[in-house]
C-alpha cells in the first residue's frame, strides 16, 4: 500500500517555496509490519495521487489552487495529528491511490477492510459536526439529509471503517478531538444499528448472521450505484473484480460470492418494501431493513422449531404431524445436502422444508434456517418453468405439513413470467373535473397498463377534482392468476400536490385485501349474461360516483374503463361507500352514460339478448319487478 511520509508532507507544507521539489512524499510499505495511521471521512473538494505527488512542479497559480482545498487541509491536518500520536505514515482514500490504474484500484478496493483492520488508529472527521461534544441525540433540522444524525455515518464506505479499526477516533470539522469508538459504544449503537460487542471487539465479537451485516447497510449511500456492493466485500471476506458501469448487478454478484462461502440461508431473509416477484436475490442492501434482528439457526435447533412452526399453522397440532415425516426432515438436515448451495446458470440448487398452498398449487412456502424474533423465517416462492422464483403471498394456506425438496431458485430478474398489456381508458374521468394526478408504485403513461401473472402485482391510478376537494385511486391487480379491480378513498383530500403520500396508503389497503378483491372479481367474472363486470362506488360527501368497468374478450385479452359521473344516490346515498362489483348495470349511470359503456363493451353484448338476464338481480335500488329497467336497457339501443 501506498502511505504519506507525514514528516516529508508537513515539512513541505510549512517551507512551500524552499523545499526540495524531488522530495518524495509517499512511499510503498507493507501493511502487516508497519505502524501507520488512516483517514475516514466524507468526500469533498479532493486531491488525488497525482496533485499530491507532483504539487511541487505545478505552476505557482495552480500549487495554491490545490492548497485551498478543503481536502488538502484535510490531509494536512491528519498529518498534524498523526505526527501529534507519534506516526510516521498516514494512508489516505483520496490521494494514496493512483485510479488512473485499474488494477492499483481494484486492488485497493479489495484490500480496504484489511487496511483499516490494521492501522494502529482511524481518524473520522465529522465535517458537519461544529460543537466541541459529539452528538449523541438525533437533530433532523441540521442534519435533515442523513436521517438526523452526521452524514459520515450515512456513508456506504464509512461502515467498514468504523468496524474494522481497533481504535476509532472522533473529530468535529475544526479538529477537535469529540471522542471514541471505545467510549461511545452505546451510542454508536443507538446511530448504526451495530451491536456494541461488534463496535468493541469487531466481527468476531459476536455471532452474526449475513442478514443482520446487510442490515447495517440498508440506509446507507453511495455516490456509484456499484459501490453499495463493492464498500461491503471485506465485512464479509469475499473479493470481486471491479466493472463499474454495471449497476445493480454489482450487488447480484456481491450475493453470489457471499453464498459460495458461507451456508447461511438468512440472505434470503430479505424483505422489500415494494412487493415484487423474480430473483430470490435482494436488489440493493435496503431490501434488508428490517432484519438486523435475524440470526441463524443450527440445524439441531431448527428441527425443534419447524416442529412448533407447524403447529401455529392451520394445518393442525405439531403432534400428529407423522413422526416418519419428522425423521425424514431430521435426516436431511443432519445431511451435507443441507448445509450446501451450489450455483448454476439453471439457478441456486438448495435444500428447503417448504408448505404448498392450499390456493394455488404453483405456490409454495419455504422455511428458512434463520429466525426474526425467535419465529422461523420463511419465504414465498412461485414456480417459473423448472426453477422457482421470489414473491409474496401473505394470505397463503398451507396445505400439507413441511417437506424438504430440492429447490432451484432464481437468482436473475429473467423469469418466465406472463406479463399483460391491456388498454386503460379514463378519459371520460375529466368530464367532472377529475384528472390522473399519479401512480403509485410505479409509473406508467399513456392508455397501456402493464400487470404480471406470475404470482402478485398492484398498480394505483391516483384522480383528483381540487376545485371539489375529491379525490380517489383505482387498483388494479393480479393475485394468484386472478385479475381483480378496486376503488379506494379514504376521506383525506391531500393538503398539497404531492400524492405519493395517499397512492402509498391506497395501494396498502388493497395489497392487505387483495385476496378479498380477488375472490369478489372470480365470482362475477363468467356469470350468465358476459364476462363483464362494473364495480361502483360513491365517494364521500360529494354527488360523485365511480364507474370501473372490466371487460374480458376472450383469455388474457381484456380492457378497463374509468368513468365518474353524477349520482344522485339511488345506489347507497350520497355520503357512503360501497366497493362492490355490481351485477347489472346502475341505471342511473346507464341513462347519462350508455355512449360510453355500449363504446367499451360493443354492441353485440346487449344485441345478443343477453341483458334479459339482468331481470331478477338487484342493482341500485332497482329490482326485477321495477319496469324501469327493462326500459333502460332497451332505450340503451336507440
Amino acid at each position: 500500500m501506498k502511505l504519506l511520509d507525514v514528516e516529508a508532507v508537513l515539512d513541505r507544507e510549512t517551507d512551500i517555496q524552499q523545499n526540495d521539489p524531488e522530495r518524495e512524499v509517499m512511499k510503498e510499505l507493507d501493511d502487516e509490519n508497519t505502524r501507520y495511521a488512516i483517514l475516514s471521512h466524507r468526500w469533498g473538494a479532493e486531491v488525488d495521487y497525482k496533485e499530491m505527488t507532483r504539487l511541487m512542479k505545478m505552476e505557482e497559480r495552480k500549487r495554491n489552487e490545490v492548497r485551498q482545498r478543503s481536502g488538502y487541509q484535510k490531509i494536512i491536518e491528519s498529518c498534524k495529528q498523526a505526527m501529534k500520536d507519534g506516526y510516521k505514515w498516514l494512508w489516505v482514500d483520496t490521494c494514496c491511490i493512483d485510479k488512473r490504474s485499474s488494477s492499483e484500484l481494484t486492488e485497493a478496493i479489495n484490500s480496504m477492510y484489511r487496511w483499516y483492520q490494521s492501522a494502529q488508529v482511524c481518524y473520522a472527521y465529522l465535517n458537519d459536526v461544529d460543537e466541541s461534544t459529539f452528538p449523541t441525540e438525533g437533530d433532523h433540522d441540521k442534519f435533515a439529509e442523513s436521517n438526523g444524525w452526521p452524514e459520515w455515518f450515512m456513508r456506504g464506505w464509512t461502515l467498514q471503517e468504523l468496524i474494522a479499526p481497533k481504535e476509532v477516533e472522533f473529530f468535529n470539522k475544526d479538529w477537535v478531538h469529540i471522542g471514541n469508538k471505545q467510549h461511545l459504544e452505546f451510542e454508536l449503537q443507538t446511530i448504526t444499528g451495530i451491536p456494541y460487542e461488534v463496535l468493541t471487539s469487531g466481527l468476531a465479537g459476536k455471532r452474526l448472521s449475513v442478514a443482520q451485516i446487510m442490515s447495517w447497510a440498508a440506509k446507507r449511500k453511495t455516490t456509484r450505484e456499484e459501490d453499495r456492493a463493492y464498500s461491503l466485500m471485506g465485512l464479509f471476506g469475499v473479493n470481486l473484480p471491479m466493472l463499474y458501469g454495471e449497476g445493480k448487478k454489482a450487488f447480484r454478484r456481491l450475493q453470489l460470492e457471499i453464498i459460495r462461502e458461507f451456508n447461511d440461508q438468512s440472505i434470503l431473509a430479505w424483505k422489500p418494501r415494494v412487493p415484487r416477484t423474480g430473483s430470490v436475490l435482494a436488489e440493493d442492501p435496503s431490501d434488508f431493513r428490517g432484519c438486523g434482528k435475524i440470526t441463524k439457526v443450527e440445524p439441531g435447533e431448527f428441527i425443534k422449531l419447524i416442529g412448533q412452526y407447524t403447529w401455529r399453522s392451520d394445518i393442525g397440532d405439531s403432534w400428529a404431524q407423522p413422526q416418519y415425516k419428522l425423521a425424514a426432515l431430521r435426516d436431511v438436515m443432519d445431511s451435507q445436502q443441507f448445509h450446501t448451495f451450489n450455483i448454476s446458470n439453471g439457478g441456486i440448487q438448495v435444500f428447503l422444508p417448504v408448505i404448498p398452498s392450499r390456493d394455488s398449487p404453483s405456490h409454495l412456502r419455504a422455511v428458512l434456517a434463520c429466525t426474526r424474533d425467535l419465529d422461523l423465517v420463511t419465504i414465498d416462492l412461485v414456480s417459473s418453468g423448472r426453477s422457482f422464483a421470489r414473491t409474496s403471498i401473505d394470505s397463503l394456506l398451507p396445505a400439507t405439513y413441511a417437506e424438504v425438496k430440492t429447490l432451484y431458485l432464481i437468482h436473475h430478474q429473467d423469469t418466465n413470467e406472463t406479463r399483460h398489456e391491456f388498454p386503460f381508458d379514463d378519459k371520460y374521468v375529466s368530464s367532472h373535473g377529475f384528472t390522473r394526478r399519479g401512480t403509485y408504485p410505479r409509473e406508467f403513461t399513456g392508455n397501456t397498463i402493464t400487470l404480471s401473472s406470475l404470482a402478485e402485482d398492484l398498480i394505483v391510478i391516483v384522480y383528483a377534482n381540487h376545485d371539489a376537494r375529491s379525490c380517489f385511486a383505482i387498483g388494479l391487480g393480479y393475485y394468484l392468476g386472478q385479475e381483480w379491480v378496486h376503488v379506494d378513498y379514504d376521506g383525506h383530500f391531500p393538503t398539497q400536490e404531492d400524492w405519493t403520500d395517499f397512492g402509498g396508503r391506497a395501494y396498502d389497503r388493497m395489497w392487505k385485501a387483495r385476496a378479498r378483491h380477488a375472490r369478489d372479481m372470480a365470482e362475477y367474472r363468467d356469470m350468465r349474461y358476459g364476462k363483464y363486470c362494473m364495480k361502483h362506488a360513491h365517494l364521500p360527501r360529494s354527488i360523485w360516483a365511480v364507474r370501473v368497468i372490466w371487460g374480458r374478450w376472450k383469455a388474457d385479452d381484456f380492457s378497463v374503463m374509468v368513468d365518474v359521473v353524477e349520482c344522485p344516490g339511488c345506489c347507497d346515498g350520497p355520503y357512503s361507500m360501497t366497493d362492490r362489483i355490481v351485477g347489472t348495470f346502475c341505471p342511473c349511470a346507464w341513462r347519462a352514460n350508455r355512449v360510453r359503456y355500449l363504446r367499451m363493451i360493443g354492441l353485440d353484448f346487449l344485441c345478443r339478448g343477453l341483458w334479459k338476464r339482468f331481470l331478477g338481480r338487484t342493482c341500485c335500488g332497482w329490482t326485477s319487478s321495477s319496469p324501469g329497467l327493462a326500459s333502460v336497457l332497451v332505450n340503451g339501443l336507440r
